[in-house]
């Protein structure tokens, strides 16, 4: 099975089918050992109707005794080789089924690292959690073909060379009884993908608006759009749930066929070797076999309908995985190495210039200018920022990530202990994941929950209050400890004497670093060495926090209406 940190591969991202048949190349090994074993398994379940036969011509019917021990003994030996092939025909399709899984997800997580940034732009939330959720464990389990959807077609085949021997006639109805099936279940498969892959289409949707309502619904209580948006969730689980009708009704069909379809086998072929055996072409032990036959065959044809069912699935789950995996990050032709010492970047569009080595901060009539300049900054949306007197945009996209940081306010926090949420890919010690908070005046988070470090916070950090929540993005930032960071409202969600101290602590972290703040804060301000003014998109002003104050009559009205005439009045102070 595919290890933690192995390398999963390159997929065939070329169709669905592709995709599974990628995926049990992965692991022929243990895919041919599935299909020897279900196949053996099948054969022998067909043995045992032939030994019984024996046991009956050879031993019951002349008085043989011998004869009948000796098949008797035989009946014994190949149920308990059956119950062993069982076993590891069960082990080793679980093996297959977990690989699969892991290695899908594997593929599925690569591919969202990659295109990174641009993901949310690619595909939507919902399509990727649904793929995670549900496509991942569909396309697992649509593997169990490989083993006993294998031996399901070899053990038809010995059956019907078994039956050749007893009758032709009973072989011919046999061997024509798949192909019956086939176009009898076979509409219905196809049938089968177009429902589910427009259900999986809903689900996607669905999803996704779960998830805007989970981070959301404060503000839209607040706003009072929740009635609004929970009417449009009402219609939209109201057509995935019609959806799922239809989708049932037509699984609900396959698997009646699957139940019915060899019972109706079993009593035409009954029947016929009843009608052989009382007109004399066929003995007593042969019509046991020919009933033992047929019985087994039950197994056979429920695996092959199972398995129809089961791949038709998979393949409306793959096609899912590919077109994610068939989505590639924009282009970077960009090959110019960035300046080798701290240098000026500099966004001609909005006149912002951000100094090496100072604590800038950037504040805006509209809050969306300044978040505007920070994405040109970090190279986030195409511009005419130079770095070092270069082009951001000439630079190796990978080595602009590597220096430069943009601590986006909303950045998700994944799911697990507060040291790996703090810490990000790195492995750093535990005193500076702990300098990190401290700078961020996170220390309390690490008092107040049970564990310290090692407890477990939730997925967005939703056991955490906003303003904790902000200050571990922060501390995660100040951990990686940037040449260049940007950070848009690293304290909006604080309150005045916490906000007071990260702006101290935050420039004593920062200190001889670029930092460029994008705040409103007249606490983070007045700690800044110089502060930009943006008015429609430009600036219009420069210098300290004190100096916009006594000659910017905008800035002023700016800072007071965003804090309130005490904070502005403390911040002159």
């Amino acid at each position: 099975m595919i290890d933690a940190y192995e390398d999963p591969g390159t997929p065939d991202r070329r169709g669905g089918a592709r995709y599974l048949w990628w995926l049990v190349m992965r692991q022929p090994g243990r895919c041919a050992a599935g299909a020897v074993f279900g196949s053996v398994w099948m054969v022998l379940l067909a043995a045992t109707p032939y030994a019984m036969s024996r046991a009956v011509d050879d031993g019951l019917g002349p008085g043989d005794m011998g004869a009948l021990a000796l098949w008797t003994g035989a009946l014994f030996v190949v149920n308990g080789v059956n119950s062993w092939l069982s076993v590891m025909r069960h082990r080793t399709m679980t093996r297959v089924r977990m690989d699969a899984n892991f290695r899908t997800v594997k593929v599925v997580v690569g591919q969202t690292v990659r295109l990174g940034a641009s993901l949310e732009r690619r595909a939507g939330a919902g399509e990727v959690v649904t793929i995670g959720v549900g496509d991942v464990q569909t396309i697992a389990q649509s593997l169990t073909a490989v083993g006993p959807g294998i031996g399901a077609v070899v053990a038809y085949g010995v059956v019907a060379g078994l039956l050749l021997a007893v009758s032709p006639l009973l072989a011919v109805v046999v061997l024509l009884g798949v192909p019956v099936i086939g176009l009898v279940v076979g509409p219905l498969a196809g049938r089968l993908q177009g429902t589910e892959t427009e259900y999986r289409e809903r689900q996607g949707v669905l999803t996704a608006r779960i998830g805007d309502l989970a981070g959301g619904l404060r503000v839209l209580s607040g706003l009072g759009g929740k009635n609004l948006v929970s009417d449009a969730f009402r219609r939209d689980s109201g057509r995935l749930r019609e959806q799922g009708y239809r989708v049932g009704a037509v699984t609900s069909w396959m698997q009646a066929l699957a139940a019915g379809l060899p019972t109706l086998f079993l009593a035409g072929v009954t029947w016929i070797a009843a009608r052989l055996a009382a007109q004399g072409q066929i003995s007593v032990g042969e019509l046991v076999s020919v009933y033992g036959y047929v019985a087994v065959l039950v197994w056979p044809v429920m695996f092959l309908i199972e398995c129809g069912y089961q791949l038709s699935r998979g393949v409306v789950a793959a096609r899912r995985v590919t077109a994610l995996l068939r989505l590639e990050p924009p282009a970077d032709a960009a090959t110019a190495d960035p300046p080798a010492e701290p240098s000026v970047l500099d966004d001609p569009e909005s006149g912002v210039r951000v100094l090496p080595g100072r604590l800038t901060a950037l504040t805006a009539v509209h809050p969306a200018d300044a978040l505007t300049v920070v994405d040109r900054l970090g190279r986030y949306t195409p511009s005419a920022v130079t770095w070092g007197g270069v082009r951001l945009d000439g630079i190796a996209l990978a080595r602009v990530r590597e220096r430069i940081l943009v601590a986006d306010p909303e950045a998700d926090l994944f799911a697990g202990p507060l040291r790996e949420v703090v810490a990000g890919r790195g492995d750093p010690a535990d005193e500076d994941v702990l300098r990190a908070l401290r700078s961020a005046a996170a220390e309390d988070i690490v008092r107040g929950l049970p564990e310290g470090l090692d407890s477990v916070v939730s997925a967005q950090g939703r056991s955490l209050s906003g303003g904790q929540r902000q200050r571990v993005r922060l501390a995660r930032a100040l951990l990686a400890d940037p040449e260049v960071l940007l950070a848009v409202e690293p304290t909006s969600a604080l309150d005045a004497h916490t906000e007071a101290t990260v702006a101290d602590r935050l420039r004593t972290a920062r200190k001889g670093r670029t930092t460029l703040l994008a705040t409103t804060s007249p606490l983070v301000l007045d700690r800044a060495d110089r502060v930009l003014f943006l008015a429609d998109g430009k600036v219009v002003a420069s210098g300290s926090h004190r100096e916009l104050l006594d000659s910017e009559p905008g800035y002023r009205d700016l800072v007071a209406r965003d804090a309130g005439e005490g904070a502005a009045e403390e911040a002159v102070r």
